[in-house]
């Protein structure tokens, strides 16, 4: 079985969706090579994802980043402490699910090939620094494409660059907002995030 640290900025719901997941598989006796289970949960702020942990009993972190500092540096002090936690935690593999935080330093060596992120476009489009949240689904809606959805990749010292796992698909209609457009990729994302992991946890088991 794979462990797994999640990392969350936000309300959770695609944590809750990795959760839900685990807890069927060992209800059910499940003990596959796409098995995984949650060691900890980080979080690089104050967030409802956390409680959705707690309420589990899942191991909370918090990797705030320092006060007064520029931007590259506060970003690689999070993503020191990210790995510090899961160093601890003995998580085989980082799973951002919504972590807005963009990793940098030692974590993307160390864990090179072992961290999936979550975006919610088809990438390479409509990828890279800025394009998270709302800010995605306008780009979208501005470009006039037909279609949209979500994208589980491998992280690498890009912002969105790495190899995509998989992706979900998901139609444009007319009238669509940026608000409309993420709530039906949100019920994909959902699927998409366990799916990722469990093709992970899969290449992680025929590599031991």
């Amino acid at each position: 079985m794979t462990r797994i640290a999640v990392l969350v900025s936000g309300g959770g719901t695609n944590l809750q969706a990795l959760i839900d997941a685990a807890e069927a598989d060992a209800a059910s006796g499940r003990a596959g090579a796409d098995s995984y289970e949650i060691a900890i949960i980080i979080a690089d702020r104050e967030c409802y994802a956390t409680e959705r942990a707690i309420k589990r009993g899942i191991p909370v972190a918090f990797a705030f980043p320092p006060a007064g500092v520029p931007r590259a540096e506060a970003r690689r002090a999070v993503s020191d402490r990210v790995l510090s936690f899961a160093r601890e935690a003995k998580a085989k593999a980082l799973v951002l699910a919504g972590f807005l935080t963009i990793m940098s330093g030692d974590v993307i060596s160390e864990y090179a090939n072992r961290i999936v992120n979550l975006h919610p476009a088809l990438l390479p489009k409509f990828g890279g620094k800025g394009m998270w949240g709302h800010h995605v689904h306008e780009a979208v809606l501005a470009s006039g494409d037909a279609e949209s959805g979500c994208t589980v990749h491998l992280v690498d010292a890009g912002c969105d660059t790495g190899a995509t796992l998989l992706q979900k698909r998901v139609p444009v209609v007319p009238g669509d907002t940026p608000e409309s457009l993420a709530e039906r990729i949100s019920h994909v994302e959902h699927e998409a995030i366990v799916e990722g992991v469990k093709l992970l946890a899969i290449r992680l088991s025929a590599a031991s």
